[in-house]
């Protein structure tokens, strides 16, 4: 695995290395924190990048950085996303990821119209196939995933939000609906079926005919969101508070919990029973599950260590 490490100061850069990692087998392929760190002092140039909490271990972000453009998708925050999503899939110390932005009042305004205008139709359809592919990456990752909506949500900035397992809306937020048949097409990054999945076909046919956008309060009511910050915090506040509630559980039962969970619909109920025991069945032995037991009997909390 190469990984390129950009190193800045004063916001400009000295240097750009590839450093070529091989993970032992002791490491479960986790990314070192190291380069994590160092991957995160990319912000003043990177447009999407990882962020490590150091003083929330397990929980880490994923921050939009086109603050300008409301972060819209363009194809270079499309590349660097997809990135940070194959170095977060295989850090174990990962156990919640929060999708955000780097700057407040923001979330994500959907693809990047003006870049848009300029591409061919070969770019076009190259983009669209990579954003499809980078939000089954994030809807596949093994850890439980936030979005914190700060801001306007809109066409694949809310079809991003609804690839994260749980939503979390700003209180003042106004913008979040798919506005793409108002634009002459529809929506092309899995809107029309991750939102029908979600809400059901009425609900998803209503937003998509409509392309009305929603507040944080409207978007809640018809569970599109499933939390709403209070007035004197942001969604990211509250994506926080909900990543440290979730990180109190067992990192392989939250990752076996999300996998069961998440092939549900597809399955009959006999057929997602036997997928339930099968995720049930590989935690009995575990040293997290025999930690639990300990820490019930001597009436502490556990302490997991994803093992």
């Amino acid at each position: 695995m190469s990984l390129k490490v950009l190193q800045f100061t004063s916001g400009r850069v000295l240097a750009s290395v590839s450093i070529l990692y091989r993970p032992s087998s002791s490491t479960s392929h986790s990314i070192p924190r190291r380069l994590c760190r160092d991957i995160q002092t990319a912000t003043t140039q990177a447009e999407a990048y990882l962020e490590n909490l150091s003083s929330h271990p397990g929980i880490s972000c994923l921050a939009l950085n086109r603050p300008q453009a409301k972060n819209a998708i363009s194809v270079k925050l499309l590349q660097e996303f997809r990135e940070c999503l194959d170095t977060v899939h295989f850090d174990n110390s990962v156990r919640v990821l929060i999708i955000r932005s780097s700057a407040p009042g923001s979330f994500c305004a959907g693809a990047d119209l003006i870049e848009r205008r300029s591409m061919t139709k070969a770019q076009v359809d190259k983009f669209l196939l990579d954003l499809r592919g980078a939000l089954a990456s994030l809807e596949n990752l093994p850890m439980p995933t936030v979005a914190a909506i700060d801001g306007p949500a809109l066409g694949g900035g809310l079809e991003l939000s609804l690839a994260c397992d749980l939503r979390v809306a700003g209180h003042s937020v106004t913008k979040i609906g798919l506005p793409e048949t108002r634009l002459g097409i529809i929506p092309g990054a899995g809107g029309t079926q991750r939102l029908t999945r979600l809400l059901g076909v009425a609900k998803a046919k209503s937003l998509i005919f409509t392309a009305r956008s929603l507040s944080a309060s409207e978007a809640h009511e018809l569970g599109l969101v499933d939390y709403v910050s209070v007035c004197e915090s942001s969604a990211f506040d509250k994506s926080l508070e909900l990543a440290k509630e979730i990180c109190h559980n067992a990192p392989l039962a939250l990752r076996a919990a999300k996998q069961a969970i998440s092939r549900a619909p597809e399955l009959s109920l006999e057929s997602g029973l036997d997928f339930e025991r099968a995720s049930y069945e590989p935690l009995l032995n575990t040293s997290d599950r025999i930690e639990a037991l300990n820490a019930f009997k001597e009436k502490r909390l556990p302490m997991f260590k994803g093992e």
